[in-house]
């Protein structure tokens, strides 16, 4: 394409060298540079892409797009001037690419917990309502049945609009696709068309990123600023900052709730290991999901697929028999009766929902032990309170180690039992290895017991000093709790 095309909507503060030339390829990573790509030099985290300017200039790069003009200028290349070079890549990504997202429904869904089955449902429904549907998500991205592995939680600008390009390419009507804090903050949205957005909740997570809660509000509240007039912003009227995501907004302002009057209302009738049975807008449904977090997924489901233009009862109906995403409150029952439960509750927040979805279920005559850990160079702040909450809901609590990463597992689960009290010490256990945790586990259950396995949910992997070792939480719960039967 030629580089004045995929300018449009760029601001340029300065410009040396000519914009009616082809480019090849646009890149962020120097070592992928290419005859004639244009090159975008991004301030990041870990490095600074203005330091890689000359290198990809001898490499072949035809254009350069930096915050900071470089001190030698090569003939023959065209450089840019921008005040963001991240917010460039995103509006030129989506040029290059011919603007996918204005050529299918796009829905954004947003917040701490709940994105991914949000998403994943939404992208159940409308395929069995007949339509051809892309997913972007956590678990794993699909156009229509085919399955494309997932790396982030929202892809890179490149990545985004190449991704839905294949959509639509397909002949997709909608895409789905979860929105993540750090995408918002890091622009990979940037340039984007949406339909909608969908707020689910806010609560403590991501704090070694944003630093500070309001910081985090702010990344979630960005992405309904940026909405156009013609989209509609559904939020969470039950959760205390849903209406805050809509004060700047110029899309359509939509609710739901259950504890409260809202556009989409629902009220909690029975809640069991076999499902939900919900009052949702005056009809009497049953669904295969469990717990009441789920019942606030099913309705964020429900009014975006209305606000979409599709019958209440064609989506009720379908949306009856659906199940939901991998990993996200996923069970197993064994021989001798006890039940295994994995979910990707990975923050307080999502661990109390479940182990209060347990609580709420359960008889009370059953023991309910809970095995978590906290990541490695992730937010510190929340291993005390993740314990803790952990401890205050369940009768046994083994602390065990999730992914490191590049930290000492040891060190994690020690900082996690400064949120272990005196009188929850009894009932608590600390093992580093994650397989024996579980196994551990298998062998105090008794029939009729629950164990809640938390924290990696859908991943298949075990990150170790850098190293991803194949590690599948319910293959491992299910092969223990079939050597105790």
């Amino acid at each position: 394409m030629q580089l004045q095309d995929i300018l449009y909507g760029v601001t340029i503060t300065d410009q040396i060298g000519v914009t009616n030339r082809k480019v090849s390829a646009l890149v962020f990573d120097s070592r992928q540079v290419i005859k004639d790509a244009a090159f975008f030099a991004i301030k990041g985290t870990l490095a600074d892409g203005h330091t890689y300017i000359a290198a990809t200039v001898s490499a072949g790069a035809g254009v350069v797009i930096c915050e900071v003009l470089p001190a030698e200028i090569a003939p023959d290349v065209t450089y840019i001037q921008v005040a963001n070079s991240a917010v460039a890549l995103g509006r030129m990504a989506a040029n290059f690419y011919g603007n996918p997202s204005e050529k299918l429904q796009l829905t954004g869904i947003t917040g701490t917990n709940g994105k991914t089955t949000i998403a994943t449902l939404l992208f159940k429904l409308f395929r069995a309502l007949g339509y051809k549907v892309g997913l972007i998500s956590t678990v794993e991205n699909h156009i229509n049945d085919e399955v494309i592995p997932a790396t982030h939680t929202t892809p890179d600008p490149l990545a985004l609009n190449a991704l839905l390009q294949d959509m639509v390419d397909a002949g997709c009507d909608y895409c789905f696709m979860e929105v993540s804090s750090h995408a918002v903050v890091q622009h990979r949205i940037e340039g984007l068309s949406f339909a909608g957005g969908v707020f689910s909740n806010i609560t403590h997570d991501h704090l070694d990123f944003h630093k500070t809660f309001d910081q985090y509000i702010k990344a979630k509240k960005a992405f309904f600023d940026a909405l156009p007039a013609s989209a509609f912003a559904l939020t969470n009227l039950d959760d205390k900052n849903g209406m805050v995501m809509l004060q700047n907004t110029r899309a359509a302002k939509k609710t739901y709730a259950l504890k409260q009057l809202a556009d989409f209302k629902a009220k909690v009738i029975e809640n069991s290991f076999k499902g939900l049975h919900l009052d949702i807008d005056d009809a009497d449904v049953f669904f295969k999901l469990v717990g009441s977090f789920n019942a606030y997924n099913l309705l964020a489901v429900y009014g975006t697929a209305v606000l979409l233009g599709q019958e209440k009862l064609d989506v009720l109906t379908l949306l009856s028999n659906l199940t939901g995403a991998e990993g996200r409150f996923d069970y197993i029952t064994s021989s001798q009766h006890i039940i295994g439960i994995v979910d990707y509750a990975h923050t307080p927040d999502a661990v109390q929902n479940v182990l209060s979805t347990i609580q709420d279920i359960r008889k009370g005559t059953e023991q309910v032990i809970t095995i978590i850990g906290c990541g490695g160079d992730r937010d510190k702040t929340k291993r005390p309170i993740m314990a803790q909450v952990a401890c205050d809901w369940s009768d046994k609590v083994i602390l065990t180690s999730d992914n490191p990463r590049t930290e000492n597992p040891q060190t994690i689960v020690e900082e996690m039992e400064k949120g272990v009290s005196p009188t929850n010490k009894r009932k608590t256990l600390s093992i580093v290895d994650r397989k024996e945790a579980i196994k551990t586990a298998c062998h105090l259950a008794r029939p009729g017991d629950i164990i809640l396995l938390a924290g990696k949910g859908h991943e298949k992997y075990q990150e170790i000093n850098g190293v991803r070792y194949h590690f599948d939480d319910k293959e491992i719960l299910t092969e223990q709790l079939n050597l105790i039967s």
